[in-house]
């Protein structure tokens, strides 16, 4: 039986399609691949990004910035000197993209104007790190990437 260059096409889309739903299944039915979404509740999470904004724009803001820089012993993030430490309550929220079970967040306990976030917390790779804190009744949210070795 001769096959023509019509049929071959049919018999190539055919095939092409059957590869693409196969992956398709296998990935939504294997627990290996984690399909998770970023946020629970996205839209009650929308719904107050106008105030998240504008504690954003209160850390940008600001004169002296809180300096975040990755060290041997961790993350390490130092408030200026201007803030008395005492009247600084928040939390850090460290999210890492490619696993949610890896998520974790610690209140912000400063030894004199620096917090350390230790390097035994973190599996190595890439980490958004969300700095949100009041100070005398003001609200800050800072944001950073890390990559952590």
């Amino acid at each position: 039986m001769k096959i023509n260059w019509g049929t071959s096409i049919v018999i190539a889309f055919v095939l092409f399609m059957s590869f693409i739903l196969y992956f398709v299944f296998k990935v939504q039915s294997d627990s290996k691949y984690n399909n998770e979404l970023v946020v629970e509740e996205y839209y009650k999470h929308d719904a107050h990004f106008s105030d998240e904004f504008a504690k954003i724009q209160n850390a940008q803001d600001l004169k002296e910035k809180p300096i975040i820089s990755n060290t041997i012993e961790g993350v390490t993030i130092v408030f200026p000197k201007t803030f008395v430490p005492k009247e600084i309550k928040g939390k850090v929220s460290l999210y890492r993209p490619s696993a949610k079970h890896l998520d974790f967040e610690c209140p912000i306990q400063l030894s004199g104007s620096k917090l350390l976030v230790p390097k035994a917390d973190f599996a190595d790779g890439n980490w958004d790190m969300t700095i949100s804190w009041s100070y005398q009744g003001k609200e800050y949210i800072m944001q950073q990437k890390l990559y952590i070795q």
